[in-house]
C-alpha cells in the first residue's frame, strides 16, 4: 500500500509512525508512508496557507490552491482521498478492513475551521471522523486511522487471523477475557476450561463470554451481531 499524509504538523505523525506494527510494516515493503507538509505548497514567504471565511465568523479556513497543487501532486489511478473531519461519517473496523484494499491512500487532515468546499467537493472521496468531539487538527485521527488500517494489511500481524477474534473483528462483538501466567494470583484463578486442553470447549467459552461482554458493554453491537443470524458461533433457527 502507498500511503500518503497531508497535514500542517506531520511532525505529529511521524513518531507514532516509526513504532511498532506501522514501524515494521515500513521496514517489510507493506506500506509506503510519505508525510507531506501542506505549507509546501504555499505561495508566500510566510508559507501561509489559510485565510479568513468569506461571510465573517470566528477562525480561519484552509485556501483552495495549496489544498488542489497537493492532492493533485499525489494523485494516480488507485488514490483513494480521505478527510479527516468531525463532519465525517464515524470511523469504525469495516472501514478499516475496507480501506485496507486500497492500493494507494491520501488521508487529509483538516484544522481550523475547516477546508474551502471547493477542494473538498473536487478532491475528496470520502470523509471520516474518530467519533462526536473535536481536536486541535486531523493529524492525530490520521494516525489512527492509518494503525487500523496498516495492521489489517496480509502479513502486518504475523499471522492474519489475528484481527478476528479481536473486538469489532469478523464478527461485532468484543473479544473475550484473557490470562496468563500465573493459575493463581491473590485468589483470583485462571477459569478452569482454558486449563483443560479441550480446545471446543474453550472455543465455547471464549464465544459465550464475548457475548455476556459485548452484552454488558456495548448492547448495540450485540443487536447487530443477532441480526446476522449467529448466537454463539452457530446459526440461528428459524421459526
Amino acid at each position: 500500500m502507498r500511503l500518503e499524509i497531508v497535514s500542517l504538523f506531520p511532525a505529529i505523525c511521524a513518531g507514532p509512525l516509526s513504532e511498532s506494527i506501522m514501524g515494521r510494516a515500513q521496514r517489510e515493503g507493506l506500506v509506503d508512508i510519505k508525510l507531506v507538509n501542506l505549507r509546501d505548497y504555499a505561495h508566500d514567504r510566510r508559507q501561509s496557507v489559510d485565510d479568513s471565511p468569506y461571510g465573517g465568523g470566528a477562525g480561519m479556513v484552509l485556501r483552495v490552491e495549496p489544498l488542489f497543487e497537493c492532492i493533485e501532486s499525489l494523485l494516480d489511478d488507485d488514490a483513494h482521498v480521505v478527510l479527516m473531519t468531525p463532519q465525517g461519517r464515524p470511523f469504525n473496523q469495516a472501514t478499516a478492513r475496507r480501506l485496507a484494499t486500497k492500493k494507494h491512500l491520501i488521508l487529509v487532515c483538516g484544522h481550523y475551521e475547516g477546508i474551502d468546499e471547493r477542494a473538498r467537493q473536487a478532491l475528496i472521496d470520502e470523509e471520516l471522523s474518530l467519533g462526536d468531539y473535536v481536536l486541535t487538527n486531523g493529524a492525530i485521527a490520521a494516525v489512527v486511522v492509518s494503525d487500523a488500517v496498516i495492521r489489517l494489511l496480509p502479513g502486518a500481524l504475523g499471522s492474519d487471523e489475528s484481527s478476528d477474534d479481536e473486538s469489532f473483528g469478523r464478527e461485532p462483538l468484543l473479544e473475550y477475557p484473557q490470562y496468563t501466567r500465573p493459575v493463581v494470583f491473590r485468589n483470583m484463578k485462571v477459569p478452569d476450561v482454558l486449563l483443560s486442553g479441550n480446545h471446543e470447549e474453550i472455543r465455547k467459552w471464549r464465544q459465550e463470554q464475548r457475548v455476556i461482554r459485548t452484552a454488558g458493554r456495548r448492547p448495540d453491537l450485540l443487536r447487530q451481531h443477532m441480526e446476522t443470524g449467529e448466537v454463539n458461533g452457530n446459526k440461528k433457527e428459524c421459526d
